[in-house]
């Protein structure tokens, strides 16, 4: 068993084998049964077009984790992955998985001081990446990481690998190895906060094979399914939601996309007859957008799931006549509850709320600043905790006492309503609120409104600091079209609407695209620094 995580208490982990949502299957096995089922099905298919049957992706695996365990990688040695939409990802990811070593994936746009960090935490023996992607050489990256973590022992790379190991040579053959213990540790996945280094979040075999399978019985994925990675792979969204996972797990053919742009997304939607793909808000607006330009032919989409962060019920309800597929809204996190709005959902529960949750043992609590459940209907910050849901932070005991409660409930941060029909409303997150004066705003309220302009693309409310009222609020546009709207024609929209006085923008910035982390979230704290900066600069502080 890995040292340092927090493993389920076992009555919770008795209830969850008894019913039936942890099999006692490794992770693995996902690829290796279907494989068996299914040898000569198309498995995975790339952005030039190669392709992979089940076997072979099969026998690929099982002979890089042979070269895995010849150059010294042990069962429970962590490896970090940071590779980009290829078959490189798809091999190594379950080749780590055979070999008993834990895969903790990053993400292609990580850097030294994320990467660093997640080295010395995860005690990571080896380091897999790209040679050169858009430009930036990883190799070089590789370099300052194993300078400052000694524990990296191997450098392993996809293309020219310089003085590394090349992925390729990875090959060897077969040996048997021991499967894993299906409770244990298969996977770290990193946490998508805006704020401060990124936490590790220990993934069981148990509970990511049933968050893969469970999500792909709500989504209805099948062998006909053909599910196109527009997002790294390496996100959970994209892995298990169903995703690569749950597509591989049904038997269904997995596409590469490296980029979520139309350009390359949608070529490969025509191309390969693509049924399914998930993308974040600031995507599906792109790709609202971008069908009034491409010409390609998305008749064969029949599922776009739109996650990450709130997607407005404006441009929500724009996804169904514009691209001509069923919207599913997903809200969840790689820590583990999912929320999915179901197939057979109403027009206004589909663009109006963010699901509801996936396992019948999904526990929620609702509660006020005081931890005091509200009452029905009511918003607060949503707790959670249930079979795929973790119980800790890998290696952050200090952290770990401040997000989960005494009774194991995870404290998501995020603001959310729930309806009788137990579809989720998500109202904003915890901190993510204006204190104007007193007033208490939630961006993700006024967002929604600006949203529905005629003229913006997209919005963005953040906080600036005022020496009067200690905050005020501005609102970040993104417009569509050649003409932005004034902050006083906002201000007319809003009041229009039914906002309070106290709600309307303070200020409006006018920007073209807004900044991202690293999990394609809008930067909020970004956003903070530049108008603070700016502020500063100027006499009065606030127009």
């Amino acid at each position: 068993m890995l040292d340092g995580w927090v493993p389920w208490p076992e009555p919770f982990a008795r209830r969850y084998r008894d019913a039936g949502y942890w099999e006692g299957r490794p992770l693995d096995r996902l690829l290796r049964d279907r494989a068996r089922a299914d040898p000569d099905r198309t498995a995975l298919v790339d952005a030039a077009g190669d392709r992979w049957t089940y076997a072979e992706l099969d026998r690929r695996a099982d002979r890089t984790a042979a070269g895995l365990r010849g150059i010294g990688i042990a069962a429970g040695d962590r490896v970090i992955v940071q590779l980009p939409n290829t078959d490189a990802f798809v091999v190594l990811f379950f080749a780590l998985l055979r070999a008993g070593a834990v895969p903790v994936l990053t993400l292609p746009a990580h850097r030294e001081s994320e990467i660093t960090h997640v080295a010395k935490v995860s005690g990571a023996v080896a380091y897999a990446v790209p040679d050169v992607l858009d430009g930036f050489d990883h190799r070089a990256l590789a370099r300052a990481v194993r300078a400052a973590v000694p524990s990296i022992a191997h450098v392993l790379v996809a293309g020219d690998a310089a003085e590394f190991t090349a992925l390729a040579d990875l090959d060897a053959e077969p040996r048997p190895l021991p499967a894993p213990d299906p409770g244990d540790v298969a996977l770290l996945l990193l946490s998508g906060g805006t704020t401060g280094k990124p936490k590790l979040i220990p993934r069981t075999h148990d509970d990511y094979t049933y968050n893969a399978r469970a999500s792909a019985e709500i989504c209805g994925f099948d062998q006909d399914t053909v599910y196109l990675v527009v997002l790294p792979t390496a996100h959970n969204f994209a892995l298990a939601c169903p995703g690569l996972l749950g597509t591989l797990l049904v038997g269904g053919t997995v596409v590469l996309s490296p980029t979520p742009s139309p350009e390359d997304a949608f070529a490969l939607i025509e191309r390969e007859k693509v049924t399914a793909t998930a993308v974040v808000p600031p995507i599906a607006l792109l790709w609202l957008e971008a069908v009034e330009w491409e010409e390609a032919d998305l008749s064969s989409l029949a599922l776009l799931q739109v996650g990450g962060s709130k997607l407005g019920a404006e441009p929500a309800a724009r996804v169904a006549p514009a691209l001509g597929c069923t919207l599913q809204q997903v809200f969840g996190m790689a820590e583990g509850l999912l929320n999915y709005t179901r197939l057979d959902d109403t027009a206004d529960l589909v663009t109006g709320t963010q699901g509801r949750p996936l396992s019948p043992d999904d526990e929620i609590r609702v509660v006020d600043e005081d931890g005091h459940d509200v009452p029905p209907g009511e918003r607060g910050e949503l707790l959670t905790r249930g079979p795929y849901t973790l119980r800790g932070y890998y290696r952050a005991p200090g952290h770990n006492a401040r997000t989960f409660s005494d009774d194991g409930f995870y404290r998501t941060g995020d603001l959310v309503r729930v309806l009788p029909s137990g579809h989720l409303v998500v109202e904003g997150r915890v901190k993510d609120q204006i204190n104007r004066g007193g007033d208490k705003i939630s961006a993700e309220e006024l967002e929604n409104h600006l949203l529905a302009h005629p003229a913006v693309h997209d919005a963005a409310v953040i906080g600036m600091p005022d020496a009067t009222m200690g905050e005020r609020t501005c609102a970040y546009l993104v417009p569509r079209g050649q003409q932005p709207p004034t902050q006083r024609e906002l201000a007319g929209f809003l009041t229009a609407r039914g906002v309070a006085g106290y709600k309307l923008p303070d200020r409006v910035e006018v920007v073209e695209v807004f900044p991202r982390t690293s999990v394609g979230k809008t930067d909020k704290k970004e956003l903070g620094r530049r108008i603070a900066e700016r502020l500063r600069t100027e006499d009065g502080g606030v127009n």
